[in-house]
């Protein structure tokens, strides 16, 4: 058994052995720790009656330029034929962009151009109808006119000539009277007398046939000029008539036309931003065609889909801040907006559509109001480059609705439980 080198008791007292100075340090005061319990509480007390919270949702939007821009969709289905316009191009009001063809072929080929071609040959018939009752009226008026003419000659001479053996005939007579008296003194014989009266009977007869010669040139005379108010006025309905049946084929033909050819025209004056189709492509009624932005007068502004929990809370004039998802806010930071307007009535699904919102798709849409916030910084700046804002461009908002002291948010729960337990309220 081998001896140790330390003795048992010698080990057992190191280990037990303190090697530093113990020092008990005396505990707080029960009335200090009491102090400041009641001041932790009376802090927390001050704090939730005295500091408010503004409770605050996200709403999402996006931004939109007035005027908007302007979508050309195609009115029919078809292909498009022409192709007047590029990116980038300025045009004007009127300015044609696309020619779209939208005619349909058989066997017997195009539908459209046999008809047009049928209803032209239609138009110039009628044309030439009408260039012939004109011509016949213009005929028919200077040949009237002359024969009035030859009539009112006509009858001046005879006036002439009847004045001529009236005279002759107030002579004869005399004269026959004067015969009489001679046959009654026997200074003539019976054979004169009868002579005479012979005389005087023709002189009679050709004062009536001129008088029936004069009666018969002013009926010819009057149903002249009548023929000259009647008959152009039923050349002018006939040319009336023509003309209406070619305002008809015209409408037809412009008709066919538009079964043929559309012509896609620009209703305001700006720049193409974007182009969705080319030439030759066949399209459906209602496809995208372009995008005309306007360049002039043009401000930016953010469209917010409010829910219906926050109207009692908004008001226009409020503040609201702004993030786009194209500039993310930890680079560069929210942006602020002021409340313009608020829609009175909620937004239809179909206009949810229009601006391709997420809430459109679904079974049972919430109700939403619209409003338009306007932007207060429309450009930004990052190194050096200006950014400019988009239509279109999707962003989300904050805005601050209710503020309360913080005491009332605690005890929220409490308010929701009592109204729970409330009976009906009286009248």
């Amino acid at each position: 058994m081998s001896q140790r080198l330390f003795r048992q008791e010698a080990v057992d007292h190191q280990r037990s052995y303190w090697k530093g100075k113990v020092i008990l340090l005396r505990g707080v005061s029960p009335l200090i720790v009491s102090a400041c319990c009641v001041a932790f509480l009376i802090l927390i007390i001050i704090m939730l009656y005295f500091f408010k919270f503004t409770q605050r949702i996200d709403v999402t939007g996006e931004v939109i330029t007035l005027p908007h821009p302007l979508n050309i969709s195609s009115p029919q289905a078809g292909s498009v034929s022409q192709q007047f316009v590029r990116v980038g191009d300025k045009v004007k009001k009127g300015s044609v962009l696309f020619e779209l063809d939208v005619s349909k072929n058989t066997n017997t080929g195009n539908v459209t151009d046999t008809n047009i071609s049928i209803i032209k040959a239609k138009i110039a018939n009628a044309e030439e109808i009408i260039n012939k009752l004109k011509k016949n009226k213009e005929d028919f008026i200077a040949t009237t006119r002359r024969q009035i003419q030859r009539y009112e000659h006509s009858l001046d001479e005879t006036d002439g000539l009847l004045a001529t053996a009236k005279q002759g005939l107030l002579r004869m007579g005399k004269s026959l009277q004067n015969y009489n008296n001679y046959l009654d003194r026997g200074l003539i014989n019976k054979d004169q007398h009868n002579n005479q009266h012979s005389l005087f009977v023709q002189q009679q007869n050709a004062f009536q046939s001129l008088s029936t010669q004069k009666m018969q040139i002013e009926l010819q005379l009057t149903q002249a000029r009548s023929d000259l108010t009647v008959k152009p006025a039923e050349i002018d309905n006939q040319i009336t008539s023509q003309y209406n049946q070619l305002s008809d084929y015209q409408t037809q033909l412009i008709e066919n036309n538009a079964n043929g050819k559309i012509l896609i025209k620009s209703t305001i004056d700006g720049r193409v931003e974007s182009i969705a189709v080319t030439r030759g492509q066949m399209i459906e009624a209602g496809s995208s065609l372009a995008q005309i932005k306007q360049t002039e007068e043009v401000d930016y502004y953010l469209l917010l889909w409010l829910p219906d929990r926050s109207l009692p809370y908004v008001k226009i004039g409020d503040t609201v801040n702004i993030r786009y998802d194209a500039f993310p806010s930890d680079k560069f930071g929210q942006f602020s907006g002021k409340l313009m307007s608020i829609s009175s009535m909620p937004v239809t699904r179909r206009e949810l559509a229009d601006y391709n919102n997420s809430a459109a798709g679904s079974a049972s849409p919430p109700t939403l109001y619209k409003a338009i916030i306007n932007i207060k910084d429309k450009e930004i700046i990052y190194k050096n480059k200006k950014l400019l804002l988009s239509n279109g461009l999707k962003a989300k908002s904050i805005v601050f609705m209710e503020e309360r002291p913080l005491y009332q948010w605690l005890f929220s729960p409490a308010y929701k439980i009592v109204q729970s337990l409330k009976g009906p309220n009286d009248e």
